[in-house]
């Protein structure tokens, strides 16, 4: 999800999606909880745009660079899962040890992992189109800005298309980025009041692992083609409307639900 250019900390503060997530999310934590221990947003912050997991991909690329997409209906498909996890936990240990700066970047980095998974166009499969661009090398070979900008190709005609493909219009990454910066500029105004969780929400949630919650919900998401339908239309009325009304607040409610539950086993476990 946009979160910025990513070259300075505040960058992505007026229309970040990200940053306007947290932001709601934080508030709701608050109302859920409201003696809660947990990072101000002023710290969770700082852990987004030029702190954050995406401005890895522009200072070092390929190496240690989150690999945020996701597979709903694919079991084997773990990877995100496994990073949410080991957020998630670093994120009750730090709250435990009251270390508010790390508790804050954990908080960042696990609200971010979370988001991208459940965002339409992060089930795309990203990764396979993009080694078919890149003429089937893996995408650990992307180690400079160069190799992510420039797709290869057999010969001059290949390397043409291929980058007509990956930069022209409907192209992989310029459909990725305008379903993203659409996406971030209709939640900027949005209060999100309907993020809110109920009782019935938060008592479901807290029957169920972390890891079969996150698949059920990214699997919700899915089957609702929000992608699909932009990749045909564009953004039209009906397609905004329902992003506005089903996609941000649950996406939102997602982030409030995954810091609920931090808080609460790290408060209870002291």
């Amino acid at each position: 999800m946009y979160s910025g250019s990513t070259f300075t900390v505040i960058s992505g503060r007026v229309m970040g999606a990200h940053q306007k997530i947290d932001r709601v999310a934080r508030l709701h934590l608050q109302r859920l909880v409201p003696k809660v221990q947990f990072p101000a947003i002023r710290t969770i912050l700082h852990f987004e745009g030029g702190n954050g997991p995406d401005s890895i991909k522009r200072k070092s690329p390929a190496k240690n660079e989150p690999w945020h997409y996701f597979q709903p209906f694919d079991e084997s498909d773990t990877q995100l899962l496994v990073q949410i996890q080991d957020h998630y936990l670093a994120l009750v240990k730090s709250l435990k040890d009251k270390d508010d700066v790390r508790a804050g970047f954990e908080a960042a980095w696990l609200a971010h992992a979370v988001v991208d998974g459940l965002t339409p166009a992060h089930h795309y499969p990203y990764e396979e189109k993009l080694v078919e661009l890149m003429s089937g090398k893996g995408i650990e070979t992307r180690t400079t800005i160069k190799h992510k900008l420039v797709m290869p190709g057999n010969n001059r005609v290949h390397q043409i298309k291929n980058n007509w493909k990956m930069w022209g219009p409907k192209g992989l990454f310029v459909t990725h980025s305008a379903f993203e910066l659409g996406f971030a500029t209709l939640i900027a105004p949005m209060r999100l009041y309907r993020a809110m969780p109920s009782a019935e929400i938060l008592m479901a949630f807290e029957r169920l692992p972390l890891d079969v919650w996150y698949r059920q919900v990214a699997q919700d998401i899915a089957s609702s083609h929000f992608y699909d339908s932009f990749y045909k239309t564009g953004w039209t009325l009906p397609l905004a409307r329902r992003v506005r009304r089903q996609l941000a607040p649950k996406i939102v409610q997602a982030v409030t639900l995954i810091w609920y539950r931090a808080a609460n086993e790290a408060s209870s476990s002291k």
